[in-house]
C-alpha cells in the first residue's frame, strides 16, 4: 500500500542526502521516480546535500499540480512509482493535498523531505499541512547541533549578523554566514535569548571578565 511519509528535522540534519540516497536505493530495485525540489542551495532543479551529492529534478512553483504531472506521465507512458519531494516546506498547503491524492488514488508512493518552522519558531504552510496528512511523520536521527553543542531544534536567520525573528517567511540565504542573510541552527534556549555563535563570542570575553572578577567561575550562556 502506498504511504506519504514526511522526512522532517533542522537544517544540516541530511534531509537532502537521504532523499538523494531513498532515490537510489528504490531506482536501484527497478522502480521509476520522479524527483522535485524548491528553493535548494544548489538554484534552480537540483536537489543537493551539503557532502556534495546532487541531482537534477523538477522545480516545483505556486503552479505545480502533482496530481496532473503524474497523470500526464502515465498517460504517455511513462511509469511512476513514487516521488521524492525535497524542500517540501515550501510547498503550499493545497500542493500537499495533491500529493495526498496520488499516494491514495493512484497508489504512488510520496517521500517528503523538509523543516519543520521557520525562523520564528513557526510552522511552514507545507509542514503544517504534512504533518496533518502524512501516514507517517519520520524526525530523522542525524543531530545538527547549536553552537554549544546542544541537539539544535530550531533554525535562526542573521541580516548583517543579527539575529532576526521577523520578516519573510522565505527568504533565500547561506549556511556560511558569509552572506548578508544567512542561516544557523541553535538549541531551543539559545534561539530565544537570540544568541547566535558570533553573539556568544562577542559576549563570551565581557561575561568570562565580569565573572571572573566576582566568582571566579567561567561564564554560562
Amino acid at each position: 500500500m502506498a504511504e506519504l511519509v514526511f522526512f522532517s528535522g533542522t537544517m544540516d540534519c541530511g534531509k537532502s542526502t537521504l532523499a538523494l540516497q531513498m532515490h537510489h536505493n528504490h531506482a536501484a530495485r527497478g522502480r521509476d521516480g520522479v524527483l522535485f525540489t524548491r528553493h535548494d542551495r544548489a538554484g534552480t532543479a537540483t536537489i543537493s546535500s551539503r557532502l556534495g551529492l546532487a541531482r537534477r529534478a523538477n522545480e516545483v512553483d505556486d503552479g505545480t499540480d502533482f496530481w496532473a504531472e503524474v497523470v500526464h506521465r502515465r498517460t504517455h507512458g511513462r511509469p511512476v512509482d513514487y516521488l521524492i519531494a525535497d524542500e517540501a516546506q515550501f510547498y503550499t498547503a493545497a500542493q500537499v493535498d495533491q500529493l495526498a491524492r496520488v499516494v491514495d488514488e493512484l497508489a504512488v508512493d510520496v517521500f517528503a523531505f523538509g523543516i519543520s518552522t521557520d525562523f520564528r519558531a513557526r510552522l511552514f504552510p507545507g509542514s503544517a499541512r504534512l504533518v496533518e496528512l502524512a501516514d507517517r511523520v519520520e524526525v530523522l536521527q542525524v543531530r545538527a547541533l547549536c553552537w554549544c553543542g546542544q541537539r539544535a531544534t530550531h533554525n535562526a536567520r542573521t541580516v548583517g549578523g543579527v539575529m532576526v525573528v521577523e520578516g519573510e517567511q522565505v527568504v533565500v540565504g547561506d549556511v556560511a554566514g558569509t552572506a548578508e542573510v544567512a542561516y544557523e541552527v541553535l538549541c531551543r534556549r539559545h534561539h530565544m535569548r537570540r544568541m547566535t555563535a558570533a553573539t556568544a563570542r562577542a559576549a563570551a570575553p565581557t561575561a568570562q571578565t565580569l565573572l571572573t572578577a566576582t566568582t571566579g567561575q567561567p561564564a554560562e550562556v
